[in-house]
This record gives C-alpha cells, structure tokens and sequence, in this order.
C-alpha cells in the first residue's frame, strides 16, 4: 500500500509520499513522486497502486514532455497522463487480470503552469478521469487513508499556512505509519508556493523526525488525561462493585 497526501492552500501546495514498496513478505524503499520543472511550469505527480502501472505511466508522460509536449495549463497536463494511464490499461490489463492482479492506479497531479491563474491539485482515476481539489476540500489522501484523516480533518483550512499544513501532514502520516506495516520512512515533501513555478523536495529519515513522533505521542497522551471525567460517572456506576 502506500501513503500520498496533497493540501491545496491559497499560499500553496504541501504533499508528503511514503516510501515504502511491499510485495508479498518483501519490501523495498522506492520513489513514489515525480517532478518536471521548467520556466513557468511546475508539475509533480504522486501515485498509489501497483508499481509496473505507475512506472510505465510515467515513462510514456516523461516521453511526451522530451519529445515537446507543451501545456500551458495544469488540467492539460492531468489529462495527458490520463492518456497514458489508459495507455497502459490497453497494454496491461488484461494479462495482469488474468494473473490475478488488480489494474488500479491513482494519482495526484499537482502545480502551476503559465496560464494558469493559480495552483492546482487533481486527483486522477485509473480509468484517467479526473476531479479537481477546491476550497471545500483542501486534501486528498491516496492510498492509506483511514487513520491519518481525523487530525486534517479538525486543523486544516483554505488559509491555513504551509507551515501548518506540513505540521499536520506529518502527524497525518505518522498516524497512518503507527497503524499499518506498509506505510514508512523515509518520506518526501514538496512544496509549492503560489506563483513562484519553483517546486521545492525534501527527503525526511525516520531520524529526522521520530522526536517529534515521540512528543506527538506524549502530547497525546497528557490531553487524554486532561479531558475531564464526571460525565463518565453516571455509567461506570452501572458496573458492578467490587468485592473487598
């Protein structure tokens, strides 16, 4: 499985992918973001699904892009990997059905292109269609998603920071990463600041950050002792005493 998460701010964009591959009792550390920049365009793409559909998806967009494929806005770009998602399906699908594997790709695309009027998040299907993230719903989760949705859910906002986002996105993958084996670090962060078509990476080890894991935890810990008890009273009463 995997972990992907996109936040659409007006400041920017803020998205964080796990790492880590499992196949059968195997794992492995592999890149699950792919980047494109050049002058007035900042593309980056995240994906969840099975890894030979991802690679090839990429290859086929990154070959469109070499070759000169211009567009000069982000939802162009989205449907060109759409293409090339369906591409695949073509190519793929059937064999990988008939060998018991499931087609399934989803996708995050995200960025800024020259015509465009400001950034923008696309969530991609593995049929190719598209839905586009607004201000009522500021993230998208790909892959493991159950655990880390409560905390986003209550913090974050259209006028949320990125630093606040970030923050959160953390502890939105660290709750996800407590809860499931296949979901670890290292991660990768990318930002995108509005307007600036210059995407920024970042490479986080598990040392980098387990600190703040661990004080999470604690923070965690001392505001369920905090949270007051007399409510609880009228139905702990209702056990039965102990005998003395």
């Amino acid at each position: 499985m995997t972990y992907c998460l996109g936040i659409k701010l007006k400041e920017g964009l803020v998205a964080i992918a796990d790492t880590r591959i499992t196949a059968g009792t195997n794992t492995t550390t592999k890149k699950k973001v792919f980047i494109s920049q050049k002058d007035k365009s900042s593309i980056f793409i995240m994906t969840s699904g099975l890894r030979s559909v991802r690679d090839k998806a990429i290859h086929y967009f990154e070959e469109l892009i070499e070759e000169g494929a211009d567009f000069n806005k982000l939802f162009k770009a989205a449907n060109a990997f759409g293409e090339q998602v369906k591409r695949v399906a073509e190519e793929d699908k059937t064999a990988l059905e008939s060998a018991g594997l499931r087609f399934n790709l989803t996708t995050i695309v995200g960025g800024q292109l020259r015509d465009d009027d400001e950034h923008k998040m696309f969530l991609l299907y593995s049929e190719g269609n598209w839905v586009e993230l607004d201000e009522g719903a500021p993230y998208i989760i790909i892959g493991n998603s159950g655990q880390g949705k409560a905390i986003l859910n209550r913090v974050l906002h259209n006028d949320s920071s990125m630093q606040q986002a970030l923050k959160a996105g953390f502890l939105s993958f660290d709750s996800t990463r407590v809860s499931n084996n296949d979901v670890e670090f290292p991660i990768d962060v990318i930002l995108y600041q509005k307007n600036s078509f210059s995407i920024v990476e970042h490479r986080y080890e598990k040392k980098d950050l387990e600190h703040i894991a661990d004080l999470w935890a604690e923070k965690l810990k001392a505001a369920l002792d905090d949270i007051p008890e007399e409510w609880m009273e009228i139905a702990l009463n209702k056990l039965p005493q102990k005998e003395v």
